[in-house]
């Protein structure tokens, strides 16, 4: 019998989860238009596994946290797992597409393989140490989805669609093994009650220091999820690429954060947090205004387009993990708190920014 964990987890357990929080956004994407079929509905219906899947982990974001500063990072992890599994194998076995999306919102608690690893490394490190295994988990949240769908592709041609939610049952009761082996309990400074977290709250809504570290991270991520609204319209139409052409320039914001999130894990330890962002945005600004600038002296075109766009993904690997580390050390005896509801501010952002892109590529047009 598998014994159960006491110490802290390694790096490699939480890359692992971090990567099937971020997988489960994506991986059937190539399958959606079987879906539609199968289940006798239009394409919109089934994209809503997508559009309200977002919103709900972004609501989720700001339970899971709290409740893990109350009841430890352990139990809720292994909860969400468990939970996930169940649901993933409901979505493979559902005969309607209402009972599908229910339980895909029940996939939603997986989230906390991100929001909870973050305060397990707020919990076991100092700050810089701290930004450093976030630089590594923010590799994971970049390459996991881009190569996500390319996998559910194949799937899906091979197996059908079904197959994707028969892998995250898989993948579920794997990572569940991985923390019950690996994950033992990091919190040491558990909230005596629900009730008092509520109470302490404005406390950690008072700390400048925590909207300085959140809002920074938010503003670049809305920067990416604008760019994902506005990009496809203005490079088809603007400079006239083909999709697959399209695919490849699209990834390279996705290369761009890779690269900046290995800087970080790679010198964060020897820096201080505001270099770290402070250089993010010098990149990500100083990409973009290169980029307007020779826009505007006639000299558009596809490098220019995605090369002023990769200072963004560059920037933003090197701003995030710095950003999360201060985000978990404002109020340690809050870090699961912190990192939910500043992961719920980045989603709900995004997706405001993504509807004003949208509609600004529109009335441009």
């Amino acid at each position: 019998m598998l014994k159960a964990a006491e110490s802290p987890p390694r790096l490699s357990t939480l890359v692992v989860l971090t990567a099937l929080s971020v997988v489960s956004l994506n991986l059937f994407l190539p399958s959606l238009s079987a879906m539609a079929a199968d289940f006798g509905v239009d394409y919109a219906v089934v994209a809503l596994a997508i559009a309200g899947y977002l919103a709900i982990t972004g609501g989720l974001m700001l339970v899971l946290g709290p409740l893990s500063d109350r009841y430890g990072r352990r139990p809720v992890l292994l909860a969400a797992l468990a939970l996930f599994t169940l649901a993933s194998a409901g979505c493979a076995l559902a005969g309607d597409v209402w009972t599908f999306l229910a339980l895909r919102a029940l996939q939603g608690v997986i989230v906390a393989g991100w929001v909870v690893s973050l305060a397990v490394i707020g919990d076991t490190a100092p700050p810089k140490e701290a930004a450093s295994r976030i630089g590594y988990l923010s590799m994971a949240m970049a390459v996991a989805p881009a190569a996500a769908p390319m996998a559910g592709g194949v799937l899906e041609q091979l197996f059908g669609w079904r197959a994707a939610f028969l892998a995250f049952t898989l993948f579920g009761a794997l990572g569940f093994l991985l923390c019950w082996g690996d994950l033992g309990e990091t919190n040491r400074q558990r909230s005596a009650g629900i009730l008092r977290q509520v109470r302490a709250l404005p406390a950690l809504l008072g700390e400048g220091r925590f909207w300085g570290f959140a809002l920074c991270m938010g503003l670049s991520t809305w920067a990416f999820y604008a760019f994902l609204a506005g990009a496809p319209r203005v490079a088809v139409e603007q400079l006239g690429l083909s999709p697959a052409l399209l695919g490849l320039g699209m990834g390279s914001i996705t290369a761009g954060f890779t690269f900046g999130s290995f800087l970080s894990g790679r010198y964060a330890r020897r820096c201080r947090l505001t270099t770290l962002m402070l250089l993010g945005r010098l990149v990500a600004c100083g990409g973009l205004a290169a980029g307007l600038a020779l826009f505007l002296s006639g000299q558009a075109g596809v490098l220019t387009f995605f090369g002023a766009v990769i200072s963004v993904g560059i920037g933003n690997g090197l701003t995030t993990p710095a950003c999360n580390s201060g985000i978990l050390a404002v109020r340690p005896e809050m870090a699961g708190s912190a990192s939910g509801l500043a992961g719920a501010l980045t989603v709900g952002g995004g997706a405001v920014a993504t509807g004003l892109a949208g509609a600004a590529v529109e009335s441009a047009s």
